[in-house]
């Protein structure tokens, strides 16, 4: 293996030769150019948002010990300011229990004395004004315990961190972001997401695509892949792109779930600047950008977030509360109002600084039951003697409530696995505020059908149907994402029975299934054009499986599945109310076959599917509709370019009156093996 690059000077000449390339807009600039744009024109600004006062005032104190001081972000950590005449960094910290506290970096060779900061009460926040640190120079804090050890803590609000293996924090500036991206936060502000369509691409940068060959690993930039996953989400149709592990993380192998550095996006791809550019990128070409985020638990990284002042400052201090047994992680103390603090700012920064979309909220459910992943013993019961955390609940009342209250449009996404109720209804009707939930039972349903053999799907017809009798009871997205895919779980192609043909023939009408239910849409990266291995984090997706026609047509069929998704509001925009689905078969489980319509508002523009999961050819398959109108073939699986046999098919069908499915008219089509019809009327 080749030797990384990771000291501190190389990772340092990188920085300062990024920063070099970037300008610094003056307010008064960035305000004519708004005056000059137009409202079709997307205007060029600079984030410009130091603080006035740069110091911790009585006010932050008292803010942030009552767990609503928002942009505490701003103050904290390391920011670039004047004292006087002096230039220089700011930096402060939170270490309530320490007995001192100094900055120790490269501007002044590591010394633990050079810089001791300054300990302000009542919270315990340390603060130091260093004139001689510099833009990328590295960091850490010594903090000495009450028992006089000394730990080496790198910055819970870094704004940029070392590449790893290095633990360092780096001096960063991102007062001054640029952004031509108005056009698109606009609209967001006004976006009804309930009735709009929503098609998220779930990616990993690190493993999306590489350059072969380089001692560096080859990822992609920021920016590169800012540009290359452009040109591919847009020809496939998706509507936003779901970024796992960005969070600064120590292992590689965690996929960015086990972070250390909340507020700095990961140098393994680049810069603060190169990641406010994809953004901006991604904005510009009407892509929505969600990010993976993690309040639940934290590892114990020596220079992490874990014992952070030699006592459990982030965490429960009781093992029984504040330790996850089963993953070797810390749980953060939602009782404690900094923490929440730290936390609900944290969501705010990416929201309101970078401009991100929404959150994925990751093992809500690890939150939400202080007995998750623990044997009688090893948790403590609430006050009422139940296994619910009250403080989880409060906190994500109060994140989602702030979070979509100042940011109309932003989406807060749960990833919960079980049946809590109310997880996307209002905190003010004791719901917990979401605006979206992962359908997990869904999944299940949908994979563990998709597995069997279809002669025994008959047996678990209704494990298909069940997820229709509770579909309005939160907003739902229904995924198949990275969990689903790793762990000698297969790939989604991989999972379907059968051989060659048969496996891309399964997937193609299990993939339109879901396209036709109730629900936004989430699919990992890969699966949309049949990756055969598991996914791995240590390699790129499997691109070179284009070249088969195989792999190509089943590309060809999810692509078009996409457009006819976000193309026709029956597929949308009742998601969330039971006048948008109706069944038209749920119960033909001899012949394994589905029938169903999505309705528009006012049932205008209607579409009818036909889903055969057998190998069996039906011909004349009679279809019940509810008028005696033409219905027009908008997508059939049957074609060469799918994959199919290419066999000719009428373009429109003419409803006969011929009671069928216990509807007045009906129309008969061929349906193929493994078959999927739609049609629009």
């Amino acid at each position: 293996m080749a030797v990384k690059k990771t000291t501190a000077q190389q990772t340092n000449t990188t920085h300062k030769t990024a920063v070099k390339k970037s300008t610094v807009k003056k307010p008064a600039a960035a305000k004519t150019a708004a005056k000059k744009s137009t409202a079709k024109k997307s205007v060029k600004t600079v984030t410009t948002d130091k603080p006035a006062d740069y110091r911790i005032g009585e006010l932050d104190q008292y803010l942030f010990g009552q767990g609503t001081h928002y942009e505490i972000y701003k103050k904290m950590g390391a920011h670039f300011v004047k004292d006087g005449k002096k230039s220089g960094v700011y930096f402060a910290v939170w270490a309530p229990h320490a007995r001192s506290v100094s900055v120790i970096g490269e501007f002044n060779g590591w010394s633990e004395d050079a810089n001791v900061m300054k300990r302000q009460e009542p919270l315990g926040i340390y603060t130091a004004f260093v004139p001689e640190a510099q833009l990328g120079q590295l960091y850490k804090y010594c903090i000495e315990t009450q028992t006089g050890d000394k730990l080496y803590k790198a910055d819970p609000f870094a704004n940029s961190a070392e590449l790893r293996p290095g633990t360092a924090s780096r001096i960063a500036d991102i007062s001054h972001l640029k952004w031509s991206d108005s056009v698109w936060m606009k609209h967001r502000a006004e976006w009804d997401f309930h009735s709009s369509p929503i098609s998220i691409y779930e990616a990993h940068i690190g493993s999306w695509m590489r350059h072969p060959g380089r001692e560096d690993e080859g990822f992609y930039s920021y920016r590169e892949f800012a540009h290359a996953a452009t040109d591919y989400i847009k020809k496939m149709g998706y509507t936003h792109i779901e970024l796992m592990g960005i969070s600064e993380y120590p292992f590689d192998g965690s996929w960015g779930y086990q972070v250390t550095g909340y507020y700095a996006p990961t140098s393994r791809y680049g810069t603060p600047e190169d990641f406010a550019y994809m953004i901006n990128y991604f904005h510009k070409n009407k892509i929505g950008v969600i990010l993976d985020w993690v309040p639940a638990h934290f590892p114990r990284d020596a220079h992490g977030l874990a014992d952070f002042d030699g006592t459990a400052t982030f965490e429960y201090a009781d093992p029984k509360k504040g330790e996850h047994p089963d993953w070797g992680t810390k749980i953060f103390d939602y009782g404690k109002a900094e923490v929440k603090n730290f936390l609900i700012a944290n969501a705010l920064f990416w929201i309101e600084h970078y401009h991100i979309d929404g959150l994925r909220v990751d093992a809500v459910a690890s939150m939400l039951y202080l007995d998750y992943g623990k044997e009688d013993g090893q948790w403590i019961a609430n006050k009422y003697g139940s296994n619910e955390n009250l403080e989880a609940i409060e906190f994500f009342k109060h994140l989602n409530s702030v979070t979509t209250g100042r940011n109309p449009g932003a989406l807060m996404i749960a990833e919960e696995s079980t049946a809590w109720p109310k997880v996307t209804g209002k905190p003010e009707d004791d719901g917990l505020g979401f605006s979206l939930k992962w359908n997990m039972g869904w999944m299940h349903d949908f994979t563990e059908y998709m597995k069997l053999d279809p002669y025994f799907r008959k047996g678990d017809h209704y494990g298909m149907t069940f997820a229709l009798t509770y579909a309005y009871s939160e907003n739902y997205i229904l995924v198949l994402s990275h969990d689903e895919v790793v762990h000698l779980k297969c790939s989604m192609l991989n999972k379907m029975p059968g051989l060659g043909f048969e496996k891309f023939a399964n997937l193609k009408v299990g993939y339109a299934f879901m396209m036709g239910h109730p629900g936004k849409k989430l699919l990992f990266m890969g699966q949309d054009f049949g990756q055969l291995r598991e996914w791995s984090e240590a390699r790129e997706l499997d691109w070179y499986l284009l070249a088969e026609p195989e792999h190509q047509a089943l590309q060809n069929f999810y692509r078009d599945l996409l457009h006819l998704y976000t193309h026709n509001k029956a597929m949308y925009e009742q998601d969330t109310c039971m006048e948008g689905f109706e069944w038209v078969n749920a119960d033909d489980s001899s012949r394994s076959i589905y029938s169903f319509i999505r309705h528009s508002k006012g049932a205008k523009k209607n579409l009818l599917f036909v889903c055969n999961f057998t190998p069996i050819e039906r011909p004349e398959y009679r279809v019940g509709v509810p008028r005696g109108k033409q219905y027009r073939l908008v997508l059939n699986s049957d074609e060469l370019q799918y994959g199919g046999s290419g066999k000719a098919r009428p373009a429109v069908y003419k409803a006969k009156k011929q009671e069928c499915d216990g509807r007045p008219y009906s129309f008969g089509y061929d349906l193929p093996p493994y078959g999927v019809a739609v049609f629009e009327f």
